[in-house]
């Protein structure tokens, strides 16, 4: 496999659960689970702008200020993960956007949950 088909660091670590830590169960913790997700930069604010629809990646890169390729980085992360759908248009210019999948969604009422708390620490 050349190194450009490696999986990133974190998408197979994330495939796992042995790196988490336990509850007392002796069970993988699915706060950690939801932290090491939301937890890398920039992806708390892509799933914010999907929380509204469907995006470009132009209308993405504009709204946060990220570079073209630490997004692109982010949105394929999302994607392996099953978070992100991404619909690629035939047409002249090619068009592609970005919507979260049902498992994306998932994590829409803890975006708008940190928004409301958030706002205590503005």
């Amino acid at each position: 496999m050349s190194s450009y088909q490696q999986k990133e660091p974190i998408i197979a670590m994330l495939e796992t659960t042995e790196h988490l830590p336990l509850t007392l169960n002796n069970e993988p913790c699915p706060v950690e689970a939801v932290a090491e997700i939301i937890g890398r930069k920039w992806v708390c604010l892509i799933l914010r702008d999907l929380a509204n629809g469907q995006q470009r990646f132009g209308q993405l890169q504009h709204s946060l200020n990220i570079s073209p390729r630490v997004l692109s980085a982010r949105l394929q992360e999302l994607e392996r993960e099953g978070l992100v759908l991404r619909e690629i248009f035939a047409e002249v210019p090619p068009r592609t956007e970005y919507t979260l999948t049902e498992k994306g969604m998932l994590l829409v009422p803890l975006i708008d949950e940190m928004r409301r708390v958030g706002k205590n620490f503005l």
